[in-house]
């Protein structure tokens, strides 16, 4: 039987987070480097145009644009790898995965996870091309509730997890704030709070 484990960088670190997408709990998964990649708040969501909508909590106004964290090819070869954790999942389970991650493609980091860590497979999810906003787009914003949940995941991975998610991510290149979600049209197990 093939053993698969996706990286997960951000979100996916969140147990909570996972379990709601895999529909079963997750337990405890082990944390691994991702070498040759940087995590950057590059990839954009179109606040207007998808499957969930936010307000900024205080004034109502909808922000255009929505940044998450994805992973770059690391520019450079001095920065510290990205940490993460390693959840292992089925085939069908990535399907939900890939539905869940719509704005990211699927990829094969088998070979730069140590020996793939005891995995057949180790895939990762980086921005499709429409997607990535090496810079922010005008109007962008981080909404808080994603960077909390992201904080807390790593926080709890063990002591020294927060501190080197935050040496190995670029720091928000936006505002980050409160928002409410005001339209939805989610997709079964896709994160509602951001």
């Amino acid at each position: 039987m093939t053993r698969i484990a996706v990286f997960g960088y951000g979100s996916l670190a969140d147990p909570a987070s996972a379990a709601r997408t895999l529909g079963r709990p997750v337990p405890p998964a082990p944390v691994v480097r991702l070498p040759g990649w940087q995590r950057r708040w590059s990839i954009a969501r179109d606040n207007l145009a998808v499957e969930k909508t936010f307000a900024r909590a205080e004034g109502g106004e909808l922000p255009p644009w929505i940044l998450g964290l994805n992973l770059d090819p690391e520019e450079g070869g001095d920065g510290e790898p990205p940490n993460g954790v390693l959840v292992e999942v089925s085939e069908a389970e990535l399907e939900r995965l890939d539905l869940r991650e719509m704005r990211y493609d699927r990829m094969d980091v088998t070979g730069q996870i140590g020996e793939g860590a005891g995995f057949d497979l180790v895939v990762a999810y980086a921005a499709k091309p429409e997607q990535y906003a090496p810079r922010p787009p005008d109007g962008a914003v981080i909404m808080r509730a994603y960077v909390e949940t992201v904080e807390r995941a790593f926080d709890a991975l063990g002591p020294g997890e927060l501190d080197a998610f935050w040496r190995s991510t670029d720091p928000p290149p936006v505002e980050v704030v409160e928002a409410v979600l005001v339209s939805d049209r989610i997709p079964p197990g896709n994160p509602r709070a951001w």
